[in-house]
């Protein structure tokens, strides 16, 4: 049996319903793998909205490079939120997710128009 031959049977295996159905599981199951793999951030969705919100508030239009302010206030809020449910200081790279976070929390919210 030569490789046509065998590419051949398994095409015509895939086109039964059987294979049909094994290929449609197979392909939602890895659908759900990549679903089920959320950001590093995800954790702290709730204290980032917040966070996102609480910026918008503190820091005023006018001031000067308004959105790093904007983005440094609602890390501050969050990573205060993050030591008094942990216990302790996040690393770096929790940091760096969480700027992340609320970047991309930021502009969903800005989207939604709920940022105010």
């Amino acid at each position: 049996m030569n490789a046509e031959e065998i590419l051949k049977l398994v095409w015509t295996a895939i086109n039964t319903p059987v294979g049909i159905t094994v290929v449609a599981g197979v392909f939602l199951w890895l659908l759900n793998r990549l679903y089920a793999a959320k950001p590093g951030w995800a954790a702290f969705e709730g204290a980032i909205i917040s966070g996102v919100k609480f910026a918008e508030k503190q820091v005023p239009d006018g001031t000067p490079n308004k959105g790093l302010a904007r983005l440094d206030a609602a890390l501050k809020y969050v990573v205060k939120v993050y030591e008094e449910a942990r216990g302790k200081k996040p690393s770096a790279k929790t940091v760096a997710e969480i700027k992340e976070g609320i970047q991309v929390v930021h502009n969903d919210l800005e989207k939604a128009g709920t940022l105010k």
